[in-house]
């Protein structure tokens, strides 16, 4: 009877060493990874998220708007700037037989950071195009070209519009603004 009872005081003393060695266990690895300062993920680990911009060149006149061209790209956070070009290029005569070819037309490039509070885009649009006729009485047999450049910074939310610049034409009532949109891709 008193091995019996030696052996079971044995058997429970092992039980309950075990037990208490992985509690202890448990929180020390608990502890330790709360204490201890997160780590940063290295680049190669780091996950990129893809994001679609949508961009807007308004024309508005006495506040209406008056025209609108739309344009979309989709491209990763803390990569490279995207860039979207549309237009012709023109050939303008410098001297007799010796051409210098310019863009006329939209050039768009954007780039994204993500940020605790938003996204941080950076956003460069140049919009060109011929001057209407009256605007390039008295010039030369060269073409007149019209230009209009923004280039912007800002932290935006997603899903919301924002106005990242407007300009006002100088020769008339009307001003051009470019607002962009994020969405963040699946």
């Amino acid at each position: 009877m008193f091995r019996k009872a030696a052996l079971l005081a044995a058997l429970l003393l092992a039980v309950a060493s075990v037990a208490t060695n992985r509690a202890l266990a448990q929180e020390a690895t608990t502890s330790k990874s709360s204490d201890k300062p997160t780590e940063k993920v290295p680049e190669s680990e780091k996950v990129v998220h893809a994001y679609r911009l949508d961009l807007s060149v308004n024309e508005m006149e006495d506040g209406k708007k008056i025209n609108t061209r739309q344009y979309s790209m989709n491209l990763n956070a803390d990569d490279s700037p995207n860039d979207l070009k549309i237009g012709t290029r023109v050939p303008v005569e410098l001297k007799q037989g010796e051409f210098q070819y310019v863009d006329v037309g939209t050039n768009i490039s954007c780039r994204i950071q993500e940020r605790a509070d938003g996204l941080q885009l950076f956003v460069r649009t140049e919009v060109s195009n011929f001057a209407v006729p009256d605007q390039q009485a008295g010039s030369s047999t060269h073409p007149l070209l019209r230009q209009l450049a923004i280039r912007a910074s800002t932290v935006a939310l997603l899903g919301k519009p924002i106005v990242v610049g407007s300009v006002d034409d100088p020769n008339s009532k009307r001003e051009f603004q470019v607002e962009v949109t994020a969405t963040r891709l699946r």
